[in-house]
């Protein structure tokens, strides 16, 4: 028969196969296991919580006291703690439950009253993956500038409460040096005395000044020039300190400079545009201060010489076409192929008989239907059937009328 602890070694074992499966993924990045160990305390604190005076309320009082006394260090509510300490997907928390089990159940039954910091006896005295605030390494060793205060207080002891890291200073951005005592580039030391000190940052172009102020300046960010404490914007264009490449320009910038690429109707350029061109490239001509371009279709001597061929002019350039209804193959225009299907008619099948027939017909039907509306004695209708009869057989009798009637019938 199954107990609540074996089907909790059941689960616990399959998480240590899932464990073993992602290590082994090549994006897999393993975690520091002082930092497993402080989630794995810091959740099963969480349940402990979550579990204090679970199932009671509203009762008989002796006997909740009684019972909840019970519960409150039995092996069920240790069980149910156990259970939701570690998510599904946290392998390293689940592979170091695995190997914790014992050392919490020997903690929860026997320990805690002695020793009331979990974290304290499983993580540093037990584990020995954590060390106590201020010192690192496999030996605990003090951080730099001391375990009370590692770096002054103004950074970060690298390896801080693990049994990993160097114990160097990690210094917060404004300040630098060894343990952290000094201001770093760009900022000034506001206030200082013998246990504290405050850096605050210079004007944007300084790299070392005695205050906030742009005349405070004592030496200048890389881009600037000192004069008179303050720093002044080296123009690298007009010095010729600028490093661009062939057809390019120079553009200044504050504490720096940018490259930008000439106009395409130039060869070297001294700004942007065609209008500062240094020379014309090949397919642009001078015209003023401009290079414009040339318009190689608009020559006497044609440029296309192939039959059917037509010139494009293009920006800086020209290009040889075909004709409408010609396509190039082989370097040479050929007519396009035309697909007899398409250009038929609905009735261009039918002989020229069988055309009048019809066409004779198709008149009939519209006299027909104006001789039914003037039957009605209606004066207007009368007349528009009279005007339309002799219309239709004067526009019959013309060759003009027979061509309409016949593209019509055709379809076109």
């Amino acid at each position: 028969m199954d107990t609540p602890w074996t089907k909790l070694h059941s689960l616990q074992s399959v998480f240590v196969v899932v464990w073993f499966v992602f290590l082994l993924h090549p994006g897999y990045s393993k975690q520091e296991p002082c930092d497993t160990c402080r989630y794995l305390v810091s959740n099963f604190k969480k349940g402990l919580e979550k579990t204090a005076g679970q199932n009671f309320g509203g009762g008989n009082t002796a006997w909740e006291e009684e019972k909840l006394t019970k519960y409150e260090t039995s092996e069920t509510r240790l069980l149910e703690v156990m259970e939701s300490v570690c998510g599904t997907s946290n392998f390293e928390c689940n592979r170091m439950l695995e190997q914790s089990e014992e050392l919490l159940e020997t903690w929860w039954f026997k320990k805690q009253t002695q020793y009331p910091d979990l974290f304290q006896w499983l993580c540093i005295d037990t584990l020995k993956v954590c060390c106590p605030p201020g010192t690192f390494g496999s030996d605990c060793l003090s951080c730099s500038g001391g375990s009370e205060k590692p770096c002054n207080g103004n950074g970060r002891c690298d390896g801080d409460g693990t049994r990993s890291g160097t114990g160097l200073c990690n210094c917060s951005p404004s300040y630098g040096g060894p343990l952290c005592t000094e201001c770093s580039i760009g900022y000034y030391e506001a206030s200082r005395n013998e246990t504290h000190l405050v850096c605050s940052e210079c004007y944007k172009t300084c790299s070392k000044c005695t205050g906030p102020e742009d005349d405070n300046c004592m030496l200048c960010k890389k881009g600037w020039m000192l004069h008179d404490h303050k720093c002044i914007d080296i123009d690298e264009c007009g010095l010729e300190k600028a490093q661009c490449r062939a057809n390019q320009f120079c553009v200044n910038l504050e504490g720096s400079y940018e490259c930008r690429d000439c106009d395409k109707a130039c060869v070297g350029c001294m700004g942007s545009g065609p209008a500062r061109c240094k020379k014309c490239n090949k397919g642009y001509r001078r015209d003023g201060v401009k290079c414009l371009d040339i318009d190689e279709c608009n020559n006497q001597d044609p440029i296309c010489t192939g039959e059917h061929e037509v010139c494009v002019n293009t920006e800086g350039s020209h290009r040889c076409t075909c004709e409408k209804g010609y396509s190039k193959n082989d370097g040479v225009c050929t007519q396009d192929q035309q697909d007899p299907m398409a250009e038929k008619g609905l009735f261009e099948d039918m002989t020229d008989d069988e055309l009048v027939v019809l066409q004779q017909m198709f008149f009939g039907i519209i006299i027909c239907a104006l001789a039914t509306l003037a039957a009605k004695g209606d004066m207007v209708f009368t007349a528009i059937f009279i005007g339309a009869i002799a219309a239709m057989a004067g526009y019959w009798l013309t060759e003009r009328g027979d061509r309409v009637l016949d593209g019509f019938m055709k379809g076109r």
